[in-house]
């Protein structure tokens, strides 16, 4: 999944996108299309489904320590049908890795994603 795609894999659900990609995207469109079309390059590239990609990019933002992307994929992931238990564990896995306060932090984002749903 794109890191902030209009409308989910199956291309029938919206997203929400943040207000700054969405202004970059309109100043910089070729820039955007460019983005998306290597996002869905790299998920059509190899067998995960799309509840377990949204969970390695969990990961990944847990280790790079963003927020907001973050969230979109714990939201993303729920979409397809990841429990809390499990966006915890793959949050939770970073823990020795990028260490205790990185993965507190992403542990408390993705609580507030939960509270406001899907």
């Amino acid at each position: 999944m794109a890191e902030h795609s209009d409308t989910d894999q199956d291309n029938s659900t919206p997203s929400k996108v943040p207000g700054t990609y969405k202004e970059f995207v309109k100043k910089f469109p070729a820039l955007g299309r460019a983005h998306e079309s290597i996002a869905k390059a790299v998920e059509g590239a190899g067998p995960l489904d799309a509840k377990t990609l949204a969970l390695v990019k969990i990961g990944i933002c847990v280790g790079a320590g963003l927020e907001s992307a973050l969230r979109s994929h714990v939201r993303r992931a729920m979409q397809h049908g990841a429990t809390a238990a499990e966006v915890e564990q793959a949050i939770l896995l970073g823990m020795n890795t990028v260490g205790f306060p990185r993965t507190v932090a992403a542990w408390s984002w993705a609580k507030q994603q939960f509270e406001r749903g899907i």
